[in-house]
Order: C-alpha cells, then structure tokens, then sequence
C-alpha cells in the first residue's frame, strides 16, 4: 500500500512540473532574428556639367538645334533624375541625360538634378544655361487670294456695317461701312474695297461717305505667325486705309486691353508715307521708347507691295516687300505693353477723315485693292 502511494506521488510531481514547464513554453520567446533598421544612406558631392552641342565662336549657345547634354556624378548615388525646365522629371542610372530644347529663340533655362541613394534619400542641385532654338520653317496655314468673282468669301470675311460710337465710328471718321457690291467686292484676282462720296443713311444716322471693313473675327484668329498682304492703297486727300490686327477677346476686355497692331497705315493727305504702330493699356502709337514705324513709299497707290508682321511671344516685326522696317519689343514685357499672347484677328478697310484730318471737297472715289492675304505658322 505504501509502494502505490509513493508511485502516485510521484506521478502527480512529474504532472506539475510537466504543466509548469508547458506554462513557461506558451509565454512570449525572444526573437532569434531581431528587425533592425537599416541607417539611413545620404547622397553628397553632387555635381553638374552641362554642355550646349554645335557650339562655336559666332554661335555660343548652339547652332540652333537646342540639343545640350547633361553629366551628373555625386557620392552614395544609384540614380539620377533630370528636370529640365519645367519639363517632367526622366531618370538615369548613370548621370548622363540628353536633352532637346525647342522653344524658338535664346532662352534662359534652369536644369535640376537629383541624386538618390539605395534607401530613397535624395539632394539635389540646380544650375542655368543659355540655349539658341532657331525659328522652325513656317507653313501656309490659311490664305484667301481672292480668285473668285463676285462676293468676297463669307467663310473668311465678316462685313461690318454697325457704326458703335452712337451712330458712327470712332476717331471722327465720316463713312459708314457697309456689305455692299459697289463697296466691297471681288474681280480679276483682287479684292476691292472702293470709299465714295455719297449721301447713306444707317439707321438714323447719315453720313456722306461710305466704304467697307472686312474682319475675320470668328473666322479666322490666331496667335503667333506671320501675315502678308499684298495691296495697292487708295489715293485722295482724306483716304485712311489700313491693314491691321485686333485682339479676339476685345469683346470682353475692351480696347486697347486686347491689344492693336497696325500692320499698315496710309493718311491720303500724306502721300508716299506709310506706317506701322501698336496700340496698348501701357502706349498708343508713338509714346517714351516706342517710334512708331514710318517708311517711304511713293508708288503706295499705284503697286502692289507686301505689308508683312511677323510676330512671337516677344516681338513684333513689320516689313515691306520682305524689307524689315520696325519692330515693337518692350523691355520688361507686361500684360500692359504687351497683350500679344493671345488671339488676334484681321482688318481690311478705308477710312474717310479723321478728328484730326479733313477730306478733300472733290474726292468722289477711290479703291483699296489686295491681291492676297496669307497666314504662316
């Protein structure tokens, strides 16, 4: 009896120390491979050379084709990215990158590196350069060279015939415009627009002069390009053609916000002088820095010459005949002085006197005509 007492006493020890040990395996181990942060890996040196490609003593910033190449080296580094001004980002695993600029002209432009290490860190480093874009070859874009007969191209033109000054138009002019055959019409390859001496009522308003204003507003606007006109002006004291630009937002900013470019400017009681101007919030015609462009012509009335602007994002150049004559840049450029980054659309017309001019007693008729219109782009 006492043998089996002893044996299960026994067992109930090796039962308790059996839990026990069962207790302790369940309660939370010491990991064998412990998390350890890695330390953080940080770029440094970080260095640029950039390069501007077909360069030489009379073309410092290139030949024009905008093509530079860029090398960057720094310690910790196992890729690069580039940015080149505000283009997106494009890596490299070896630092050199290269790049093709295309806005026209010398151009200021910031490029930015960044070095990344293996763990994602980064620095980055910044430097500029000068690059020279020449102008791309410009295309026919849009013409009317008044082929057909008749009726000028109402997919092209709009005839203005409501005077907006309270029954006139503005500056003192003394015609009204109309859409009219014997104003405005086309034959023989040529455009007329014809200003007469005669007595015609628009509404309530009579007037004793009439002539015709073509636009393409809603029609044909752009921005940027080049316009050529070819055109033989009128002739008689009193005569005011012109060939020029408006800003298509005019309806909404008002002139001169939207910005005017006077192509071409004749007054008949000037004959054989002829001019460009532009007309802005900031400088109307001839004012502090800014001549209005005036040239020579004495066939004016009896060729035909090419009235020309070529015009980009900072400058407007006028020509004759391919001959550049002025040019309007201002420096710094503002929206004030320079409203010319938007819309514009284009005015052929005869004016009949002015506030300033009078008309000659014996004028009776005298035709404006223009061969083409042409828009490069």
């Amino acid at each position: 009896m006492k043998l089996i007492c002893k044996q299960i006493a026994r067992v109930l020890i090796l039962f308790v120390i059996s839990m026990t040990c069962l207790s302790c395996s369940n309660s939370d181990p010491a990991p064998e491979n412990p998390i350890v942060t890695p330390e953080e890996i940080i770029p440094e040196n970080i260095e640029i050379t950039v390069t501007v490609l077909n360069t030489d003593a009379t073309n410092p910033n290139g030949d024009g084709s905008g093509k530079v190449q860029c090398v960057a080296t720094a310690d910790n580094t196992v890729k690069f990215g580039f940015k080149f001004g505000n283009a997106l980002e494009t890596q490299s695993t070896n630092g050199t990158m290269d790049y093709t600029f295309t806005e026209p002209g010398n151009n200021n432009y910031t490029i930015t590196v960044y070095a990344y290490s293996s763990t994602g860190n980064s620095i980055s480093r910044f430097t500029t350069t000068s690059v020279y874009v020449t102008e791309p070859e410009l295309q026919l874009v849009w013409s009317d060279e008044f082929d057909v007969d008749g009726s000028f191209n109402t997919s092209n033109w709009i005839a203005e015939v409501v005077p907006p000054d309270n029954g006139s138009w503005f500056n003192g002019e003394k015609q009204h415009y109309t859409d009219r055959a014997n104003n405005v019409y086309v034959s023989n390859g040529t455009l007329k627009i014809v200003a007469k001496k005669e007595t015609y009522t628009y509404g309530n308003s009579t007037k004793e002069y009439t002539s015709a204003r073509l636009i393409t507003k809603d029609r044909v606007e752009f921005t940027y390009g080049r316009v050529d006109v070819r055109a033989k002006l009128p002739k008689g004291d009193g005569t005011w053609p012109a060939i020029w630009m408006l800003g298509a937002n005019i309806d909404t900013v008002g002139w001169p916000a939207c910005g005017e470019i006077d192509i071409m400017e004749h007054w008949g009681h000037k004959p054989g002088i002829v001019s460009s101007a532009t007309h802005t919030t900031a400088c109307s015609g001839g004012c502090t820095d800014v001549s209005v462009g005036s040239s020579t012509l004495p066939d004016y009335g009896t060729e035909f010459h090419i009235y020309s602007l070529e015009w980009n994002k900072n400058e407007l150049k006028f020509l004759i005949d391919g001959e550049f004559k002025y040019s309007y840049a201002p420096t710094p450029e503002t929206n004030d002085n320079y409203p010319y980054t938007t819309d514009q659309f284009i005015v052929l017309n005869i004016a009949m006197g002015g506030s300033w001019f009078g008309i000659d007693p014996n004028f009776t008729e005298s035709t404006m005509e223009v061969d083409y219109v042409r828009l490069y782009q």
